[in-house]
């Protein structure tokens, strides 16, 4: 099964419930790639998502990716593409599949300018967040991003989400 591991950091919001949230967010990315499987597996793949703040997030940033800034969301997946395709029941019957990190005011202000939540741009972020833990990179050029993009439009109309790359006129 597809399990979701939520760490809370100070300064998010006690409300909504980030652990449902998460959760709901995971299994749509999930779902709408080849590793649908997961969700019902015989065994546990986990995903850990931390919600932080930017100087955590910096510093991660900043050693794996030697960029000294925040950003909205990193992930580190400990799998290659076709090592998920393999996965099968281990010793202990748990696969951790990777770990995502969301920074709280990179996120705030994100928010503020698309004129949407927090808990809408986070649930986006998370979406985003999984597909990069599936091995889906849109830096590796417009044909993967679009691909990407589409997952993630399908995964957030799954949950109520409108299509966070629209461009609407003003």
């Amino acid at each position: 099964m597809l399990e979701v591991a939520t760490s809370v950091g100070p300064g998010w919001p006690d409300d909504p419930d980030w652990e449902v949230l998460a959760i709901g967010a995971a299994h749509a990315a999930v779902s709408h790639t080849p590793f649908g499987g997961l969700i019902e597996a015989p065994f546990d793949a986990e995903i850990s998502i931390r919600l932080t703040d930017d100087a955590e997030v910096r510093k991660l940033n900043h050693a794996y990716r030697q960029k000294d800034k925040p950003t909205n969301v990193l992930s580190f997946p400990l799998f290659e593409p076709d090592q998920i395709e393999a996965l099968s029941l281990t010793d202990d019957g748990e696969e951790l599949l990777g770990d995502i990190v969301l920074a709280l005011g990179v996120v705030t202000r994100e928010a503020a300018e698309k004129n949407v939540s927090v808990e809408r741009h986070a649930v986006h972020l998370i979406v985003h967040g999984v597909l990069h833990l599936l091995g889906y990179d849109h830096e590796l050029g417009e044909v993967e991003a679009e691909a990407m993009e589409a997952i993630e439009r399908a995964a957030l109309a799954d949950l109520g989400i409108p299509d966070p790359y629209q461009v609407t006129e003003a």
